[in-house]
């Protein structure tokens, strides 16, 4: 078993901030705003040319800002386009059903307080509303640059009604139809139009903001409903950078939120809150299953997170197969902890979450208490010292004493004939996650038990000790492995 990383009195220590501090926002934001439902998440989801925001016809399915980094243009011709975060926010004007209006609407104030360019999302359909009227007076009275543009132009008869936008004093709007995909070249030409000079972009930092920066760290924040994932994602960015709340369900996108710890740029992912398969009532509770598990599958760390006063259920346990069925590094985090401090209480939840995964000894396990920070940084670190380790590299010599040890201390199993399996080397063929081949005399042979011998003897020798461990195992007549 490992031992748990968390062993010394930190539950003596005074709460302190976290370490982490939010990005300097060195690259121009173009933030999204209108009405409900005018297409702003679909106009999103078109110009990052992924589906990362929910399309639902749903008023109100947006809540947080999402932001994406990009080019814009870059899978055109144009390779110089210039680099933005793309950011989509709610709907101005909606009253959510949840009492959750007043964050809604600071999250998207927040938005356009940072914003370089605002783009104002009409629906040429439905023409000129009073909700369209109410978005333009919130606008104009921060200033700044906005272009105005008519979605749902799906064809070129809808054009004609563009006009009737000009009383709301931006201009002529651009139309577009985000679902046909018209006129997309047009808008990012009018948006590169409405950005400040390279020389006016904040460059406070190093980071040349021409480079389309990478964070070195992905973190998917994983967990049931209201174990506390958003709020750990706000202690990390040191400001409310997602919406928190009692309300079950308030997360309903995967939301990237760039970070820094100690001068590196990393990426935590948070995700919805999932439940029970049969408690899913809505499109909305599908929507959440499938971004976590996508969000993990993006993933370089997974942080599972558990409530301290609730016991773990069949969300985590599925949530847990998922991890396993990609490979991903994981940190168990036990949240809330405050609520349930004490030693022999954490030495009962190692215990409990040891039995519950018994096939995860090595993983480690952290116990925090997101809504103050504490132990934050120490995730972090953890989280780092797993990246480091699935991306290790074993070179092969070592590797093959390694198992030519294993092999003297356990002989493999013998094949159908009754000749004990020769085992004639390994190496490793892949990093995150480690995949290490062994090339045998007879693969069928190498029982699942000898697998996880040699696989427990490798994480004893090498790097690997809290990661997983892929074993790839070929015959010789194999043309592919088997794991």
């Amino acid at each position: 078993m490992t031992a748990d990383p968390y062993h010394d009195d930190d539950h003596e220590t005074p709460d302190q901030p976290p370490v982490p501090r939010a990005t300097k926002r060195h690259v121009p934001q173009v933030v999204i705003v209108g009405r409900p439902n005018v297409g702003k998440s679909t106009l999103f989801n078109w110009l990052i040319e992924k589906r990362i925001a929910i399309e639902d016809p749903t008023a109100g399915v947006t809540r947080d800002r999402l932001v994406q980094r990009i080019r814009l243009g870059m899978s055109r011709d144009d390779t110089d386009g210039s680099i933005v975060d793309l950011v989509d926010t709610g709907g101005m004007g909606f009253d959510d059903p949840d009492g959750l209006t007043e964050q809604i609407d600071a999250q998207i104030l927040a938005g356009l307080a940072d914003a370089a360019v605002v783009v104002f999302v009409v629906d040429v359909r439905a023409g000129l509303v009073a909700g369209d009227q109410l978005v333009a007076d919130r606008v104009r009275k921060l200033g700044g640059k906005v272009l105005l543009v008519a979605n749902k132009a799906d064809d070129e008869k809808f054009d004609v009604h563009i006009h009737d936008f000009d009383s709301l004093g931006f201009g002529a709007a651009l139309p577009t139809s985000a679902r046909q995909k018209r006129h997309r070249r047009a808008l990012i030409d009018a948006i590169e139009a409405y950005l400040p000079p390279h020389s006016d972009v904040d460059e406070s930092e190093e980071d040349d903001s021409n480079e389309l920066e990478l964070p070195e760290m992905k973190l998917a924040i994983v967990g049931r409903r209201n174990v506390g994932k958003s709020t750990f994602v706000n202690a990390l960015a040191q400001e409310e950078r997602v919406i928190t709340s009692p309300v079950a369900g308030t997360t309903r996108d995967s939301i990237d939120v760039r970070f820094d710890v100690d001068g590196h740029t990393f990426l935590a992912i948070d995700t919805p809150g999932l439940r029970r398969t049969k408690s899913r009532k809505s499109d909305l509770d599908y929507y959440a299953a499938h971004r976590a598990e996508r969000s993990i599958r993006r993933a370089d760390v997974v942080l599972l997170f558990f409530d301290a006063s609730e016991p773990i259920g069949k969300v985590d346990k599925k949530l847990i197969d998922a991890i396993v069925e990609s490979s991903k590094p994981v940190v168990f985090v036990v949240n809330k902890w405050d609520l349930y401090a004490g030693e022999v209480e954490r030495t009962e939840w190692l215990e409990y979450l040891r039995d519950e995964f018994r096939t995860m000894p090595w993983a480690p396990v952290a116990f925090i208490t997101a809504k103050t920070g504490r132990q934050v940084k120490r995730v972090i670190d953890t989280a780092q010292r797993l990246f480091r380790q699935s991306r290790s590299r074993v070179p092969t010599a070592r590797l093959n004493e390694i198992i030519r040890q294993a092999v003297e201390d356990h002989n493999p199993p013998s094949d159908r004939r009754g000749r004990p399996v020769r085992i004639y080397y390994a190496t490793q063929v892949e990093s995150a996650p480690p995949s290490i081949m062994l090339s045998v005399s007879a693969a069928p042979a190498v029982s699942q038990p000898y697998r996880r011998y040699l696989i427990n003897v490798l994480r004893e020798a090498t790097p690997f000790r809290e990661v997983p461990i892929k074993l790839l195992v070929r015959g010789r007549q194999d043309n592919d492995p088997k794991s």
